[in-house]
């Protein structure tokens, strides 16, 4: 036989685009509009309502960047419209959309004339059934129209005005579309989806398969059974067409997937926080008018956060919601309070985003999720399979790493194995998307990609339009109605998530184990960029464990009232900032503003709680105390207490020595040459000099910083290529800063001036670099290097209630694609006997890389941390401004070492002056087991809990005493309810402690 295919595959697609869309509304009639402006930011709905609305020109420019206008639509049903049993009326409301995005661009919500929500209009989802608006045969509702400008840009990664209000302009940037009442005939919508599916299945399949050509006949016989002059009254004839190839049932063989309505929703990104609330309520609002329709209809909701801002500002629609939580539509899933990084957020933030998240879920509908749900998050920490399981889940879900730019993972189910040995069921649906559309396309990539055929037979699919883009639609329904047991398909099954994993742990018995971190090899730039929201997040975080640990001590020993309630709302704000596009740095100017206004108003608020806490445990007086909030002594004041600080060590030595400055204190001597540069680092008690012979610390280096794509999310190894190291000085004198003594260094980095501070302490076992710049480079990244004398065939890194191991060689492409690094507070390097701790306040970025020397066969390890980076998109101005970023280097030093200076550099000495001291709540035998969190119970109760973890990655044995009385101890979850912890035994006002490598312990002490 001829082939005939392409021919035939060309007038199939000509036949949809010219008979069938237009047949689905055949007849329509324009409907009165009638408009506001709003002047300035959105309004509540009552307050919209009240205002007089203007004539509304059908096709005119409207939206400036940023603003809101709403619609006012009017009109009358025509007689006899949607009459027949295969037609219905709708409103369709085209706000000038592009047909390219699902989302990125303009959108609105429908509004009835009494406030309450219909649902949601997005680029595809256009339509209002007329029963929705409950106003008979007359049409009169509202439209919030808002004007988002689409910064997508084609993905093209130019330099944008529209990310801040300031610079996005005031010109329109969209033209008012079709705005009509119209009439659907439902059997041609139906065949056009029998053709969507078919269609898309049909060019999956191999050319040699006679089901290809089966439908593509049953195409062909369709299109002469229609009638092009008269779609809608021969539609019937052409489904009847399609019937056979579509009541063809799947292989016996074929893969399960089992599909959940999702919708991606970034709590931040290309819009700002108060956009994304409004994109929640169009999204939930569109999600239960499906499930009105589609009882089967399953939606996974991910974010505590946004349901909690649709209780507050849409309680109609969250009223709604939670009715579709208790039929099991609606699911809750993740436990998290939004879907934060899991690469920066410190220990206790980790934990408090599944307390507050699965609380809310709780609280507010009785249900707990069991998995953890990050599907767009740039890459997941080790630590995170034991925080998992600490909150009560046991699965974990996640869809980023198939960006991977290099190695693919080579299991789709698998236990993932955390630093402490917890292992949790983790999937990575093969659909590699979480915002699929149920195509032909993306099914049968699931099917060939997935990688454990003959072990396991289920998969998840995610769908629904994501990023802000709308949600589910009910065309992907009917996609999942078609495929649901169709020949040469996967068998497509709507459900829950929760019914995915039971069934998939069920069935796939001995399985495949990761250990370790799930690096995404792809938005490393993620670890530096905007530099400003990462230290207003480390420093909250520290100053959240202050707050907590004075307001504990003065609940017990004062009888403070403890600030709950405000303590709970500061971790909330801390904690959406964590959102996967905020703490990263990859949102848009706006969101980065508001993030920094944010973290100055929780600086203030938990200054002053720690200011009265403080007042209330030390009393009035004049003597100065040390608030140590450290788990370890400092200064002579015991770990968590408060009490006067002892003066330790000699005062440092300076002396001028060929042009620089060697400092000493009797623990570490510092030479720093004329130019600045860290000459040698040498610890007493070793005698060994740190750095490297004829290399340098303190090296600051100036790279090209120009990414493939993705400027604020990637760096690219080349950009190692291309380096200027800052070598000179402009200027360098000493200071003496009473018993210490500080080298200031003045150098240019390209056109920015910086200002290094180089002090030594009197009694420090370290050296502490400060560099403040006024940085005003583009396309660049600024680097500041170690050149350590160690032999280290691997780097440790702090992470959330521990630390990672990272191979320093490049034996593997996966070691080989690592070449940037995040580590929280420290990170160490060392051979057998000796290593070197470099600590930082706010910097996540680092690389380690090793050299073998050739004149003395020696061993360089180079420590480099990334201070700023300043790409172009999506904040044409990141990081421009004034920067202080703190550094210190720890020669001679363990773990333990780091563990300690990481605390010591980012809790600074707080003195404050009272009457007396104040002995620590709780009391550790075993430095090696860490204090994280010191706080009253969240019941109210007022019970002591207390977070440890083993910090060594050694089994570490000691008791944990109270210095309260207490009525009894015991273990708990991250939720504070009774959990069994091995290796805790609990005797009276202690408890004692036998644990394994970096495990996590929640201790309750009853009072």
């Amino acid at each position: 036989m001829h082939d005939d295919r392409r021919l035939t595959e060309v007038r199939l697609d000509r036949f949809v685009r010219e008979r069938i869309v237009p047949a689905v509304y055949p007849r329509s009639v324009p409907l009165t509009l009638s408009s506001w402006d709003v002047p300035d930011e959105p309004v509540p709905v009552p307050d919209a309502l009240r205002q007089e609305f203007t004539p509304q020109e059908h096709g005119a420019a409207w939206g400036r960047p940023w603003s809101t206008k709403w619609l006012r639509l009017q009109g009358q049903v025509p007689d006899a419209w949607g009459t027949a049993t295969d037609t219905s009326v709708e409103v369709i409301v085209d706000l000038g959309f592009s047909s390219d995005l699902p989302g990125f661009q303009c959108e609105g919500i429908a509004w009835r004339p009494d406030g309450t929500i219909v649902k949601a209009i997005s680029p595809r989802n256009q339509y209002i059934p007329l029963k929705l608006l409950g106003s008979g045969m007359a049409v009169d509702f509202y439209v919030e129209a808002a004007a988002n400008p689409d910064l997508s840009q084609g993905w093209t990664f130019a330099a944008t005005p529209y990310g801040d209000k300031a610079t996005a302009g005031n010109e329109p940037k969209y033209r008012l579309g079709r705005i009509v009442i119209a009439e659907l005939n439902q059997t041609v919508w139906e065949l056009q989806q029998d053709i969507w599916t078919l269609s898309g299945l049909m060019h999956e399949l191999p050319m040699e398969l006679p089901r290809r050509h089966e439908i593509l006949r049953a195409l062909e016989r369709m299109l002469d059974a229609m009638d092009p002059d008269d779609v809608p009254g021969t539609a019937a004839a052409g489904r009847e067409a399609l019937a056979g190839v579509l009541a063809r049932p799947a292989y016996a063989s074929a893969h399960h997937l089992l599909a959940t309505g999702h919708a991606h929703i970034d709590s931040a990104w290309l819009w700002p926080v108060r956009e994304t609330i409004r994109k929640c309520a169009r999204t939930f609002s569109n999600v239960v008018a499906l499930m009105d329709e589609d009882p089967r209809f399953v939606f996974s909701c991910s974010s505590a956060q946004q349901l909690a801002w649709v209780k507050e500002l849409y309680p109609e629609l969250f009223g709604r919601i939670r009715e579709k939580v208790k039929t099991g539509q609606f699911v809750p899933v993740g436990g998290m309070w939004v879907e934060s990084d899991t690469n920066m957020p410190g220990g206790e933030a980790m934990a408090r985003q599944f307390l507050e998240g699965k609380g809310f879920f709780l609280a507010e509908f009785g249900v707990e999720c069991e998995e953890a749900w990050l599907p767009d998050t740039f890459g997941y920490s080790a630590a995170m399979p034991q925080i998992v399981k600490a909150a009560g889940s046991k699965w974990f879900l996640t869809q980023k790493i198939s960006w991977n730019q290099v190695n693919r993972m080579p299991h789709h189910s698998f236990n993932w194995e955390g630093i402490d040995g917890t292992r949790v069921f983790t999937h990575f649906p093969p659909v590699d998307s979480y915002s699929s559309e149920l195509s032909g396309r993306e099914l049968a990539h699931a099917e060939r990609n997935y990688r454990d055929h003959g072990r396991g037979t289920v998969s998840l699919v995610p769908f629904g339009y994501g990023d802000g883009g709308g949600g589910p639609t009910r065309e992907m329904l009917a996609a999942a109605r078609r495929t649901e047991d169709l020949e040469g398909s996967p068998k497509v099954e709507l459900g829950s998530a929760a019914s995915f994993f039971a069934r998939a742990q069920a069935e796939y018995e001995a399985l495949p184990v990761w250990v370790g971190e799930l690096y995404l090899e792809l938005h490393r730039g993620t670890y530096t960029s905007q530099a400003k929201t990462k230290l207003g997040n480390r420093r909250s975080e520290h100053l959240l464990r202050e707050a907590e640990l004075w307001c504990a001590t003065a609940a017990v020993r004062a009888g403070y009232a403890y600030p709950a309630d405000e303590l709970r709302r500061l971790w909330r704000l801390v904690l959406l900032q964590q959102f996967h596009d905020i703490l990263p740095g990859s949102s848009i100017a706006w969101v980065h503003q508001d993030a920094e206004r944010n973290y100055a108003a929780v600086g203030r608020q938990l200054e002053a709680i720690i200011a009265d806490a403080a007042g209330a445990v030390l009393g009035a007086g004049d003597t100065d105390f040390l608030l140590n909030a450290a788990p370890h002594e400092r200064h002579g004041v015991p770990a968590l207490a408060a009490a006067e600080p002892v003066t330790a060590g000699p005062p440092v030595l300076a002396t001028e020595a060929g042009g620089g400055y060697i400092l000493d204190n009797g623990i570490i001597r510092a030479v720093i040459n004329a130019d600045g540069l860290l000459e040698s680092l040498t610890d007493y008690a070793s005698g060994r000099d740190a750095i490297a012979p004829g290399q340098f610390g303190n090296l600051l280096e100036l790279h090209r910083d120009t990414p493939n794509e993705w400027d604020a999310w990637d760096i690219d190894a080349f950009y190692r290529r291309n380096v200027v190291r800052l070598t000179g000085a402009r200027s360098l004198t000493l200071e003496s800063r009473g018993r210490d003594a500080v080298v200031v260094v003045e150098r240019l980095a390209g056109s920015s001036a910086l200002t290094q501070r180089i002090s030594l302490a009197a009694g420090a076992g370290s050296l502490a670099i400060s560099t403040a710049v006024d940085w005003q480079e583009s396309e660049k990244l600024l680097k500041l290097g170690f050149a350590l004398d160690v032999r280290a065939d691997r780097s440790a890194a702090e992470t959330q209630f521990g630390h990672v191991f990272r191979p320093t060689h490049l034996n593997t492409s996966w070691e080989t694609a690592k070449f940037e690094i995040c580590a929280h507070r420290w990170i160490h390097v060392a051979e057998p006997g000796y290593g070197v701790a470099v600590t930082n306040s706010s910097t996540y970025g680092h690389d380690v890389t090793r050299n073998i020397r050739e004149d003395d066969g020696g061993t360089t390890t180079t420590v480099r941390l990334s201070l700023l980076r300043a790409p172009k998109f999506p904040d044409p101005a990141a990081d421009r401004g004034r920067h202080e970023l703190n550094v210190t280097i720890r020669p001679g030093a363990g773990i333990a070492d780091a563990v300690e200076e990481g605390y010591r550099t980012n809790l600074a000495p707080r003195v404050v002056r009272g009457a007396h001291g104040v002995e620590p709540l709780i009391a550790v035998s075993n430095p090696a087991l860490v204090v994280e969190a010191v706080k009253l119970a969240e019941d109210g109760s007022g019970d002591v809990v207390v977070r440890v973890y083993e910090s060594l990655g050694e089994r570490s044995a000691g008791t944990v005493t109270a210095g309260f009385a207490v009525n009894g101890v015991h273990t708990v979850d991250l939720l504070e309810r009774p959990a069994a912890a091995p290796g805790v035994t609990a005797a009276g006002d202690s408890a004692e402690l036998a644990l394994r490598p970096f495990q996590l312990v929640t201790l309750r002490f009853v009072r």
